[in-house]
């Protein structure tokens, strides 16, 4: 027996319905993925910095945030940024000489 064309558009309707969830649900795990490799990455760099300047642990977030910005928030940090970012060699990039060093 065959379907009748309001059976037929009845049939789409639905395909196209679970399409929609299938493609929702997609986002939601695209979403989720991505949300977690942004807190990693933001885990690791917090910890990063607090393992070279441990003093920045001691700091509330204003202070903190305060020194980030005399810090790195400027021309100078921002050119490094540049500099860094346009390097493309796998060798490491060279790091400042820590105070009391020769």
């Amino acid at each position: 027996m065959s379907k009748t064309v309001d059976e037929k558009i009845a049939n789409y309707d639905e395909k196209i319905s679970q399409y929609q969830n299938k493609k929702k649900k997609l986002l939601q795990e695209q979403k989720a993925a991505e949300r977690t490799a942004r807190n990693n990455r933001l885990f690791r760099r917090a910890g990063l910095l607090e393992s070279l300047m441990p003093e920045t642990i001691e700091l509330t977030d204003e202070q903190f945030e305060a020194f980030l910005k005399m810090t790195t928030a400027n021309d100078f940090g921002r050119a490094k940024l540049i500099e860094i970012k346009s390097k493309v060699s796998t060798k490491p990039i060279e790091e400042p000489p820590q105070s009391g060093e020769s």
